[in-house]
């Protein structure tokens, strides 16, 4: 019997305005879809003009520019819409969907629909609920006592994945689909009688415990930043954003 971390995955990732979900707005995204390991992924991409300025800094980490974006991206209401059906759809046939960091991710792109859209990725997802598998997420619980960051550029060097053009959206998709193989298979005797439905459950538990434990760390050291214990998708946008 094949084991889910050799099975049909699909993954999605984005490149953005800036960090704040609330806030900043898509510029691209990918959904990469693969029916196993080592098999030729099926690659979807957006390009998005977000109709706000590109910051400086953002347009370092991604290479897009408001320009580019002005004269080859689309209207983001469609887009927002066609990446929502693209993940409903994976749901629909039991892919589980990998998202590295998923609050940041899906949270974005469930503030995207409700501002272009006037709905919310639940309602796109509700026939099919999200099964996610978070790189982050399953590596910090798996391998808690590791010292390092645990980027998805970390992850890759560790679990000697390549990850070429980061900080493009159907690259880090894919590096991130690759670690939660990798991850699967170094942990499998943990794993493998898990089904995706199960860990995603799991997940929800882990990563609160995962911003408890960093809250914990941020009070101590005097920082005063809050930690969101929501996984995967922040439920709540406040009425200013």
């Amino acid at each position: 019997m094949t084991c889910w971390y050799e099975g049909p995955l699909a993954a999605f990732d984005t490149e953005t305005t800036g960090v704040d979900v609330e806030t900043d707005r898509i510029v691209s995204a990918a959904v990469v879809v693969q029916q196993g390991a080592g098999t030729r992924p099926r690659i979807t991409r957006w390009l998005v003009n977000p109709g706000v300025p590109v910051p400086e800094s953002a347009t370092a980490v991604h290479g897009l520019t408001e320009e580019h974006l002005q004269h080859n991206g689309r209207w983001p209401a469609p887009v927002m819409e066609e990446i929502a059906r693209e993940l409903a759809e994976q749901g629909a046939a039991g892919r589980p969907i990998v998202v590295m960091n998923a609050p940041f991710d899906l949270t974005i792109l469930d503030r995207e629909l409700r501002r272009h859209r006037a709905s919310s990725l639940s309602h796109y997802m509700a026939g099919s609920p999200l099964c996610v598998l978070d790189p982050r997420v399953l590596d910090k619980q798996l391998d808690r006592y590791r010292k390092g960051r645990r980027t998805l550029t970390d992850l890759c060097a560790h679990y000697a994945v390549e990850l070429d053009e980061a900080h493009d959206a159907a690259a880090d998709a894919q590096a991130a689909l690759d670690v939660v193989r990798a991850v699967g298979q170094r942990f499998a005797s943990r794993l493998e009688r898990l089904s995706p439905a199960e860990l995603h459950a799991l997940q929800a538990v882990w990563h609160a415990a995962q911003a408890r434990g960093l809250q914990a760390w941020f009070a101590r050291s005097g920082t005063p930043e809050a930690v969101d214990p929501a996984w995967p998708l922040r439920p709540e946008m406040p009425a200013a954003a």
